[in-house]
């Protein structure tokens, strides 16, 4: 995953946010609505303030949406734009609009990241309702059912995605994604708590590389198929929940995101920060815990030693760089 040629990476490092923007989405086979409340209360308006933040700051991310979030509304299970999915994935889904379902449908949200600046990359997080794509019981032709209104629930406020992010970060059907016109994803990291995934020891390992302050890996951008580029994530903001922050310090955050941008820095590689608004939501303390991430941020791309794309963008270089 680093440089091809040695010491022929990018001339500086390269920041990348990705940020998972799901709302209840991403949790509608686990949550209704009351206990998605209840763990992150006030989820909307935490991810319009993170998006203050970053324009603030004069930063640009790749919000990756989930399709249903970029409705005005819908009929839930009955709407047309549901047809063909399995019913027992989208019966939970709400019907209404932003008025009286505002967890499902933030439309004006997604087109206010759309308007800001600088320029935010919209991607899409899965497809219209984030359903995961290794499901055994999710056969291909429901999956490119699934991909496609997502695109087109975008498509109705004039977004085009180009950037990727599987549901649950669990990867297949690439050459589904690249015939639908994506050309980055984020792929799995190269540390063991991704490689055991979402399991018991794999949460354990997540906890020994925060307390150990190990320095998230720098990473290189691979073709996964023509035109589809793999942008591997480095570093997951940590979750800031009781039981997380009882284990491990608030300060471990911050440290860690210094040392994968200051590795990235050293290899002309990317550093790729991902993690949902939700996870800024379920403390007090998570967002100003948060916000010193982006100082780190700002602090390297005002040193020169590091710039900020969005992971279209870093397609773009890549593509540059075959061409050159």
């Amino acid at each position: 995953m680093f440089p091809p040629d040695n010491g022929h990476g990018f001339e500086r490092g390269v920041a990348v946010l990705s940020i998972d923007t799901e709302c209840i989405w991403g949790f509608l086979d686990k949550y209704d609505d009351a206990s998605f409340e209840m763990h992150y209360p006030n989820a909307i308006v935490v991810a319009r303030r993170l998006l203050a933040l970053l324009c603030q700051a004069g930063l640009s991310a790749t919000w990756a949406v989930v399709g249903g979030l970029s409705l005005s509304g819908s009929a839930g299970p009955k709407d047309p734009r549901m047809s063909g999915l399995p019913d027992s994935w989208i019966s939970p889904i709400r019907e209404g609009d932003e008025s009286n379902a505002p967890l499902w449908y933030a439309r004006s949200f997604v087109q206010r990241i759309r308007d800001s600046a600088p320029t935010q990359d919209v991607g899409l997080h899965g497809g219209l309702t984030h359903m995961v794509w290794t499901d055994p019981d999710t056969p291909r032709e429901i999956l490119c059912r699934e991909l496609q209104a997502g695109i087109a629930a975008l498509g109705e406020i004039g977004v085009v995605p180009q950037s990727f992010v599987f549901p649950r970060n669990v990867e297949g059907h690439h050459q589904l994604l690249a015939s639908n016109g994506i050309r980055a994803y984020r792929g799995a990291a190269p540390v063991l708590s991704s490689k055991l995934g979402r399991t018991v020891p794999g949460s354990i390992m997540r906890v020994v590389e925060e307390l150990g302050r190990f320095t998230p890996p720098p990473v290189w951008p691979e073709e996964r198929c023509p035109g589809l580029w793999n942008i591997p994530a480095s570093l997951f903001f940590f979750r800031m929940s009781k039981s997380r922050t009882w284990m491990v310090p608030q300060a471990t955050r911050r440290q860690r995101a210094r040392l994968g941008l200051e590795a990235a820095a050293r290899a002309g590689a990317v550093f790729h920060f991902w993690f949902h608004p939700e996870n800024l939501a379920e403390s007090e303390t998570a967002f100003s815990v948060f916000e010193s991430v982006i100082e780190e941020v700002v602090r390297a791309r005002s040193t020169a030693d590091i710039e900020v794309l969005t992971m279209k963008q870093v397609a773009d270089r890549m593509e540059e760089r075959n061409t050159a």
